[in-house]
C-alpha cells in the first residue's frame, strides 16, 4: 500500500522531502491557506487601522505629521492586504519578493517627490 505522502504517480516518498507539515505550501495540488478565523482577524485589523486613519486626519495636534502617518498606515493595509487576501503569504517567497521589491522602490520615489517639492522649499534660501 502507498504511503499517503506519495508522489503523484502513487510511488514512495522522496527521501529527505518535508511532510506537509514541515511548510510545504503546497500538497497535492491544495494550497495552504489560512482559517477563517485568521481572515477575521486580519479584517479586524484592518478596520482597526482604517478607523486609526480616520482619527488621525481629524486629530488638530497631528496636522504636521498628517502625510507620513497616512502613508504608513496606509502601506501597512496594503501589505497586510497583498499578504493574506492575495495569498502571498502562502506562496514561495520569491513571489514576495518580486512584489514587493518594486513596490519599496515606489515608496522611495513618493517619499522623494514629496521631500522635493513640500519640505526643501520650505527651507529655500
Amino acid at each position: 500500500m502507498a504511503d499517503r505522502h506519495a508522489d503523484v504517480h502513487g510511488g514512495l516518498p522522496t527521501p529527505g522531502a518535508p511532510m506537509p507539515s514541515e511548510g510545504m505550501a503546497h500538497v497535492h495540488g491544495e494550497a495552504h491557506h489560512g482559517s477563517r478565523k485568521t481572515y477575521v482577524i486580519v479584517g479586524v485589523i484592518l478596520s482597526i487601522i482604517t478607523a486609526v486613519e480616520v482619527a488621525v486626519f481629524y486629530i488638530e495636534a497631528l496636522k504636521s505629521v498628517l502625510i507620513p502617518v497616512l502613508l504608513v498606515l496606509s502601506l501597512v493595509k496594503f501589505v497586510t492586504v497583498v499578504e493574506f487576501f492575495m495569498h502571498l503569504k502562502y506562496d514561495n517567497r520569491i513571489f514576495s519578493r518580486v512584489f514587493f521589491g518594486p513596490l519599496m522602490l515606489a515608496v522611495l520615489v513618493v517619499v522623494g517627490m514629496i521631500m522635493l517639492f513640500k519640505v526643501i522649499p520650505k527651507y529655500a534660501w
